[in-house]
């Protein structure tokens, strides 16, 4: 059965890199290759092309069920529920919406976002809304999140936002006896209401149902340091652990009725696998907890039928039945670490000689799903926590213990004896609070963790392996060859730059400006993107992950060209996770904490054979703080180019009367985002650049970039590049040529938006 489901599995994962879906006919193809497999009985090839047919079908399915393009971007009335808790902060309320009714051919699942609502908004409500919308789309850039595939494996067809104009109405509050997302909002809502809004009561809902929107970043980016991020939202071992304890507690006081008509071992399976599936409710059965009740009920039929199953026989039916469900999910980095956690536990522990105590199982279960898990830890997050062992020696027990248990009992006791469950509250309050001192002492550590380079598909083919050997029974001889099937983990490094070569990569940060330009030993970051909240912003969420990506550890130059969100709003947070040696900016007294060096023309320097000019602003300034943003011009013997910030006739205007002919370049990045404000004929036809590339948000409110900009761009015959429509943007100058490619023509796939 496992070789079986590994193959089903390879062929899941096959069709997961595929840039396009297959066309009819292929299937048809398809089928009849399983048909002539099936008369010949070759299983192990069966269960390949049907892993392969399965993961088309189900891809099709969910594509069919997007918003169609001619609905882009007009009103539309519609009906419908709150599908889960909203996600609020200062700006707005965001919420999934399942749609009951309206006058168009709407996905079944939208996501919404509410500008300053006027009405408490909760899970189960029914409303009626005007919306505008569009089809899934997301930034895309190497190393970030990929949201269209977040979507896409949420079964979202379409994104937008509710109109305040005509006014929403309120249709019906549902009950919540009646949804399960209504219940986690009573929960919410009343442990509010009797606790208050401490971190220790956001730990609570993170614990007990599931909900972490109320959890500080701060906190988060500790629970990361330490590699205890597992453990602090409803997953796998939360499940198994309220099921095993429900097992044991109920075996034993079963055994005590003397009711031996019904076995003991199966009374207590049944309740397990209830008490697990209440539990995964209480989440609002998320992906994570869907896997773990497949796995907890194929686990407990096993002891009701009184199967004696191999581990790993298990294992291989709960994931085959996971990916009859959802083959979706091998997009997820929780279904990898989740999956090969219990098969690394299940490899180090059964079938060995010797049983060992409490303790030492615990030591050795964290090593081993160190070891086994930091491979994946490179690939999916460029980062492994050194102190992550200690941390989960520690916290694992507090948390399995003690604060879920009574986690659980302050959710109950809530509503029937309030007094009880603050009591209850004040023991989980100095529970977590002692936790997250330990936490962030250790998070605070030097080397708490290491960033490196995403690593090379063939350094995993290697490191796979080498954690068998390592994890091997101690008879095993020359375990340590596993450590060195390790090596080309730590020992590779992205491409290596030339001197005289330079990379620059326009990322794509939505409506804003960020560029990340890297020499042979130097890296300069060209603006941060927006900020749109004090929980998101593009430092955090795009630019950070790029350098991590890249391997990047220090920025030489970081250049804020001015004050606008768009191209400031990263900054804070890219600066707390990454040192930055010189700040170079018009607007320091918005950066002071950072020692900035205000930006002027005559600026320049030269990094590994690179030029690198400050063009403006001129020294007596501009009125427009747009005009004041800092322009560079990168220059070597293979290519150049100039990146323009925000300034806008006045400043192109003096640019020219300056520079003249030295403006000339090979890629311009285009000023204001290709505002009919800029980009004057006079400056575009002095510029001549081969491209010209377009830091403009997809769909924007401002109509970036403008039509008769784009014409002034094909009048000098340049080619032009928008980041809404190509993601991130690649030029390199090296070998004697410029060389410009986009993420989406090279690196996307078939549920990206092309």
């Amino acid at each position: 059965m496992l070789v079986s489901t590994l193959l089903f599995l390879a062929g899941v994962l096959l069709v997961q890199q595929l840039p396009t879906l297959p066309a009819a006919g292929w299937l048809a193809a398809g089928a009849v290759i399983v048909g002539l497999m099936a008369w010949r009985r070759f299983w192990r090839g069966l269960f390949f092309m049907m892993g392969v047919l399965w993961a088309v079908l189900f891809a099709m399915n969910r594509l069919s069920d997007r918003l169609p393009q001619s609905l882009e971007g007009i009103d539309i009335p519609v009906k419908g529920i709150i599908a889960d808790l909203p996600e609020q902060d200062e700006k707005r309320a965001r919420f999934d919406f399942v749609v009951t009714d309206s006058a168009r051919d709407l996905p079944s699942k939208i996501k919404l976002s509410w500008y300053y609502p006027k009405h408490e908004i909760k899970a189960g409500q029914h409303w009626s809304f005007t919306v505008k919308l569009k089809r899934p789309h997301g930034n895309l850039n190497p190393g970030a999140f990929d949201y269209e595939r977040w979507l896409f494996t949420e079964g979202i067809g379409a994104t937008g936002y509710v109109r305040n104009s005509p006014a929403p109405v309120l249709l019906s509050d549902e009950s919540a006896w009646y949804s399960i997302s209504a219940g986690r909002q009573l929960i919410i809502d009343r442990l509010s209401q009797q606790l208050g809004d401490s971190q220790s009561v956001a730990l609570v809902k993170a614990l007990a149902i599931g909900d972490g929107s109320s959890i500080p970043q701060e906190q988060w980016e500790v629970f990361r340091k330490t590699g205890t991020l597992h453990l602090m939202v409803i997953s796998g071992s939360h499940i198994g652990l309220i099921a095993g304890l429900v097992y044991f507690v109920v075996l034993r006081c079963w055994a005590w009725t003397n009711l031996l008509a019904w076995p003991p071992q199966r009374v207590a399976a049944l309740s397990a696998l209830v008490a697990g599936i209440l539990y995964s409710a209480l989440a609002g059965f998320s992906i994570p907890t869907q896997r773990a009740v497949v796995m907890l009920a194929i686990f407990m039929a096993a002891v009701v039928l009184q199967r004696n199953t191999h581990p790993f026989n298990t294992l291989a039916v709960a994931l085959f039945a996971v990916l009859l469900l959802d083959p979706s999910a091998v997009l997820s980095a929780g279904f990898w670490l989740s999956f090969l956690a219990v098969a690394v536990i299940v490899y180090a522990v059964d079938g060995r000689l010797g049983r060992p105590g409490y303790l030492e199982g615990v030591i050795k279960i964290n090593w081993a799903t160190t070891v086994a898990l930091s491979p994946l830890s490179l690939l999916f997050f460029q980062q492994i926590s050194l102190i992550a062992p200690l941390a989960n020696l520690i916290a694992v027990p507090v948390v399995s213990f003690l604060a879920v248990p009574l986690s659980l009992l302050v959710v109950i006791t809530v509503f029937i004896l309030p007094a009880l469950a603050d009591k209850l509250f004040f023991l989980v309050d100095a529970v977590l609070q002692g936790l997250w001192w330990v936490l962030n002492e250790l998070a605070a550590a030097p080397l708490s963790v290491i960033n490196h380079a995403q690593p090379p598909f063939w350094a995993l083919c290697f490191a796979v392996p080498g954690v068998l050997v390592m994890l091997a029974p101690a008879g095993m001889p020359a375990r340590w060859l596993g450590l060195v099937m390790f090596l080309p983990l730590v020992f590779t490094e992205s491409e290596r730059l030339e001197s005289d070569d330079f990379r620059m990569t326009l990322l794509d940060v939505g409506q804003g400006l960020s560029a990340v330009v890297q020499t042979s030993r130097h890296v300069l970051v060209f603006d941060t993107g927006a900020k749109f909240s004090e929980q998101s912003d593009m430092g955090q969420s795009v630019l950070l992950p790029f350098l991590r990506q890249q391997g990047v550890e220090k920025i030489d130059s970081l250049i804020i060209s001015h004050g606008d969100n768009d191209h400031i709003g990263g900054a804070d947070s890219l600066l707390a996770g990454i040192e930055a040696e010189q700040v170079l900016t018009s607007v320091p007294q918005q950066l002071s904490g950072h020692s900035p060096v205000a930006c002027a023309a005559g600026q320049s320097w030269h990094w590994d054979g690179v030029t690198f000019m400050m063009l403006s602003p001129r020294s007596s300034g501009f009125v427009s703080e747009n005009d004041n943003s800092c322009v560079l011009k990168i220059q070597s013997d293979k290519g150049s180019v100039l990146l323009t910030g925000d300034i806008e006739a006045v400043a192109e205007s003096w640019l020219v009367e300056t520079y003249g002919e030295q403006l000339k370049t090979d890629v311009l990045i285009a000023a204001h985002h290709g505002s009919k404000t800029s980009s004057t004929s006079t400056f575009v036809q002095t510029v001549q650049p081969d491209y010209v590339l377009i830091p403009a948000g997809y769909r924007n409110q401002f109509g970036f970039p403008h039509q008769s900009v784009l014409k002034r761009y094909q009048d000098i015959k340049a080619k032009w590049l928008n980041v809404a429509d190509q993601g991130a943007i690649f030029v390199k100058a090296g070998k004697e040529s410029l060389i410009v490619h986009t993420m989406r023509t090279t690196e996307s796939k078939y549920w990206n938006s092309h």
